[in-house]
C-alpha cells in the first residue's frame, strides 16, 4: 500500500512538473511574441511618421471632442491658439464621435462655445472608444480604463502617426503607446488625477460613493483588497506619467495630487473661461423679484446634481412659502451618452419624489446663445461636485454676476472663491443644509452686500480669461515644436 501511495505521489509530482514546464514555456512564447509584435509596430509607426519636408503633423488626442463640456473648451481654445502660432502645421483631432461629421463637430464648437476653428484641421475617427468607458468595467474600473486607453492609443497611432501628440483629455496611459511605440513628442493637459489620496481615504474610511461600491464599503476584507489595488495602480499611474514630455495641470488641486505621484515638472495653466463675454451681461443694483438658481455642469455622476435637489428641499423648510414659490432651480448641462440621458430622467424622478417639480427646470445641450440667456436670467449659481478639479462653470457664473455657492473642496476652495469677510467672492458649503443656509442668506441679503460680492467676484476672474490660458499654454508647450 505504501509503495502504491509513493508511486502515485511521484506520478502526480511528475505531472505537476510537466504542467509547470509547459506553462512556463507558453508564458515565454507569449512574452517573446508580444515583444516581437511591439517591435514590429514600433518600426511601422516610426516609418509611417517618417522624416520629410511635409508640414509638421500635430495630433490632439481627445476622444470626446464633441461632448461640449469644460474639458472640450480647453481642447478647442488650445487648437485655436496652436493654429495661430503654427500656421504651417497640420492638425489632427482623434475623435471617438464616429457618428458626427467633421463639419458638424466644428459647427457645434461655434454654436456651444463660440470658438472659430480654421480649416487646417482633420479628424481621425476611433471606433474603440467604448473601451475607455467606466460602464464597460463593473470591477477594477480604473485598471480596465487604463488598459482601454492603451488599446485606444494603439488604434489612434495605427490610423495615423503624427510628429507630436498632445493629450487634452487626461488619458495618461495612452502616452506609453504614443511615446514608446510611436516615437512622438508628447504633451499632456491633465484635468484631474486618475487616483488621489482622497479616493484612497474614502475607501479606507469605508465610505460608499460613486467610485466605491457599497458592497466593498461594508466589507473589511474587500476594503483591504481595494486599498492594495489602489496602491499598485498609483505606481502604474506614476510610471505612465513619465512618458509625457511636457505636462500641464489645470488647478492647484490637480498639481498637489500629481506632485505626490509623479517625479516630473508640472506647469500650472488654468483652463480658459470666456469671462469677457460673460462680464458683458448687465446687472441692476437691486435683487430680482424671482430667484433663479443656475446649475451649469455635464450630467455626470460626480457632479452630484442630487445634492442640489436635496439642498432645494432643505431650502423649502427654512424660507416662507411665498418666497419659495419664486425660487426655480435650473439645471443646464450636456449629455455625452445614453447613461447621461438616463441620469437626467432619474433626476427628474427625484425632483418629483421630493415634490419639487414645480421649482425645477432641466435644460439639456443648450446653445451658447441660450446659455447666455440663462446666465442673464439667473441670480444665484450653484455647483455641487466634491473635489472639483477646477470649476470652469463656477468662474463663468461669477463673471456673469451670479452669486455662487460651490462645494468646499477642490478648485473652488483652492483657486477660485475667497470667503473671508470683506473680500468675499462667493460661498462654500458641504451638506444640503449648509447649501440651503447660504441660499437663504443670499436671498435675504441687502442689495448693497450683493453688489459688493458681485463686483469683487467679477474683478477676480480676469486671471482665468481665454487669452491668459492661450499665452500660458503656448509658453509651456512650445518646446515640443522645436524639432
Amino acid at each position: 500500500m505504501e509503495n502504491f501511495v509513493s508511486s502515485y505521489m511521484l506520478l502526480l509530482l511528475s505531472y505537476c512538473v510537466q504542467i509547470l514546464y509547459i506553462s512556463s514555456l507558453l508564458l515565454i512564447v507569449c512574452l517573446v511574441s508580444l515583444l516581437i509584435l511591439v517591435q514590429y509596430y514600433k518600426r511601422k509607426f516610426h516609418k509611417n511618421r517618417g522624416i520629410d519636408n511635409s508640414p509638421l503633423k500635430v495630433g490632439i488626442f481627445h476622444p470626446y471632442c464633441n461632448a461640449g463640456g469644460g474639458g472640450e473648451r480647453v481642447l478647442w481654445v488650445a487648437v485655436e491658439a496652436l493654429q495661430k502660432r503654427y500656421p504651417n502645421a497640420q492638425f489632427y483631432i482623434y475623435s471617438g464621435d464616429i457618428d458626427v461629421a467633421p463639419l458638424e463637430i466644428l459647427q457645434n464648437v461655434k454654436k456651444i462655445m463660440n470658438i472659430d476653428i480654421e480649416k487646417n484641421v482633420k479628424f481621425i475617427y476611433l471606433t474603440k472608444r467604448p473601451w475607455i468607458e467606466a460602464s464597460k468595467y463593473p470591477v477594477f474600473t480604473l485598471l480596465g480604463q487604463a488598459l482601454g486607453s492603451i488599446y485606444l492609443g494603439f488604434e489612434a497611432l495605427n490610423n495615423f502617426t503624427p510628429d507630436i501628440m498632445i493629450d487634452t483629455i487626461g488619458l495618461t496611459f495612452a502616452m506609453l503607446v504614443f511615446k514608446y511605440m510611436g516615437g512622438c513628442k508628447t504633451g499632456s493637459y491633465i484635468h484631474y488625477p486618475i487616483i488621489t489620496k482622497e479616493m484612497t481615504k474614502r475607501v479606507m474610511n469605508r465610505e460608499a460613493m460613486y467610485n466605491n461600491n457599497s458592497l466593498i464599503a461594508r466589507s473589511p476584507f474587500l476594503t483591504l483588497g481595494k486599498l492594495i489595488y489602489y496602491r499598485y495602480f498609483a505606481l502604474m499611474y506614476s510610471f505612465a506619467g513619465k512618458f509625457s514630455d511636457i505636462t500641464l495641470v489645470n488647478s492647484t488641486f490637480t498639481q498637489e495630487h500629481l506632485s505626490l505621484l509623479w517625479s516630473t515638472a508640472l506647469h500650472l495653466v488654468y483652463p480658459p473661461c470666456d469671462v469677457d463675454q460673460f462680464k458683458q451681461i448687465k446687472r441692476g443694483p437691486k435683487k430680482p423679484q424671482s430667484y433663479r438658481i443656475l446649475s451649469l455642469a455635464q450630467f455626470r455622476p460626480e457632479k452630484d446634481h442630487a445634492l442640489q435637489l436635496q439642498s432645494l428641499y432643505e431650502l423649502r423648510e427654512i424660507v416662507p412659502d411665498d418666497v419659495f414659490e419664486k425660487i426655480t432651480l435650473v439645471l443646464v448641462g450636456s449629455c455625452r451618452n445614453l447613461g447621461d440621458e438616463v441620469r437626467v430622467k432619474d433626476l427628474k424622478d427625484l425632483s418629483k419624489h421630493l415634490s419639487l417639480e414645480n421649482n425645477v427646470e432641466f435644460k439639456v445641450n443648450v446653445s451658447f446663445k441660450e446659455l447666455l440667456q440663462e446666465l442673464e436670467d439667473s441670480f444665484i449659481g450653484i455647483h455641487s461636485m466634491r473635489d472639483e478639479h477646477f470649476g470652469i462653470s463656477v468662474v463663468e457664473q461669477m463673471a456673469a454676476g451670479l452669486i455662487v455657492v460651490a462645494h468646499r473642496s477642490g478648485g473652488p476652495l483652492l483657486d477660485i472663491i475667497e470667503t473671508s469677510e470683506g473680500s468675499r467672492l462667493g460661498f462654500l458649503a458641504l451638506w444640503p443644509q449648509e447649501y440651503a443656509h447660504y441660499l437663504s442668506y443670499i436671498i435675504q441679503a441687502d442689495d448693497g452686500e450683493i453688489c459688493a460680492i458681485r463686483e469683487r467676484a467679477r474683478s477676480s476672474v480676469d486671471r482665468f480669461n481665454t487669452k491668459k490660458f492661450q499665452d500660458e499654454f503656448l509658453r509651456a508647450i512650445d518646446p515640443l515644436f522645436k524639432i
